[in-house]
């Protein structure tokens, strides 16, 4: 099975150019910068008229959540269809709130409402726009293998030493992350854990080469993810309650995108996907084709005329 794996000074380049991309102006097609104006993103100003009338290109920001990263290169690829340019824009999740907040990017399609992303929601919602939720069952979860013997998170209270004193976590700034230590840990006794930061990469590896080894390990999941029908894992039941219920997931926008950008935003409003459809989005991307083919892979999987009809009831 080929694995979807980004290598570390990739993920570098990818952050510092997040946090350039912060401090950029975006959108002035010109380039001689002799107006002293700039074209919000996503805007064409070649007539001189500025009224966002034609949306020739759109920015999409995205983190390292294999959800995101399946739609946002679906999106893409809808969108060049329609004659836009789009540019795709990895940063982590503060940076991209951020970036949609003060207009520097124009999209992030993985909004967690209303727990996972809660805190930049309360410093950013009232930047943005908010274009909808696209799928309505996402959950946060603490995830063993199943030979591991747990059926509840209370179930690893005192048996820290069985798993390396380890829960293997993701990137830091991940809603997950803060819940999981917050909430879960205090919540259940689990102080003899360490959280491990690390990322959704390196925590994915890791539980592959304990499924094939056999070994205890303890790995912070959410759904909707592909790595449910690739590993034979379970989720520990939170009989507190402290990770929360079904979450929704949300398409933002920069303020002033849906009237720059009428036609896109309608369509983005229309996105929605079920859990069949997007398991085999994220099974083609992330089993079906290595790091760096995700473009063919959204290609190969619009192949099929049942995938064709629901995007193109998006579209119109």
């Amino acid at each position: 099975m080929q694995r979807h794996r980004y290598g570390l000074v990739a993920r570098l380049v990818a952050v510092l150019a997040g946090f350039a991309l912060l401090t950029a102006a975006c959108g002035d097609d010109d380039g001689d910068g002799a107006s002293g104006t700039t074209d919000a993103p996503g805007t064409s100003s070649a007539d001189g008229s500025g009224d966002g009338a034609a949306c020739d290109s759109v920015t999409i920001g995205w983190i390292p959540w294999d959800e995101d990263i399946a739609v946002s290169y679906l999106w893409a690829h809808l969108l060049e269809e329609q004659g836009i340019d789009v540019e795709l824009t990895q940063v982590d999740v503060a940076p991209v709130f951020q970036g949609v907040a003060q207009g520097d990017l124009d999209l992030f399609l993985d909004t967690w409402l209303p727990v996972t992303h809660e805190v930049y929601w309360e410093e950013y919602g009232d930047s943005v726009e908010d274009l909808g939720s696209w799928y309505d069952q996402a959950t946060l979860n603490i995830a063993v293998p199943t030979y591991v013997d747990a059926e509840s998170i209370a179930d690893l209270a005192g048996r820290a030493a069985e798993f390396d004193n380890r829960i293997v976590g993701i990137e830091a700034g991940a809603g997950l992350m803060r819940v999981t230590r917050d909430e879960v840990i205090p919540t259940y006794g689990l102080e003899d854990f360490t959280l491990v930061e690390s990322s959704t990469t390196a925590m994915l590896a890791e539980l592959e080469r304990a499924i094939r080894e056999e070994a205890p390990i303890v790995v912070t999941l959410w759904h909707p993810h592909w790595a449910y029908a690739a590993y034979d894992i379970k989720d520990l039941t939170d009989a507190e309650g402290v990770m929360g219920g079904a979450e929704e997931i949300h398409t933002i926008a920069r303020s002033g995108f849906s009237d720059d950008c009428p036609e896109v935003a309608g369509w983005l409003s229309n996105f929605q996907l079920d859990d069949a459809t997007l398991a085999s989005l994220e099974d083609v991307v992330f089993n079906e084709y290595d790091t760096g083919e995700e473009a063919t892979a959204v290609e190969a999987w619009l192949e099929d005329e049942a995938n064709r009809a629901v995007v193109d009831a998006w579209i119109g």
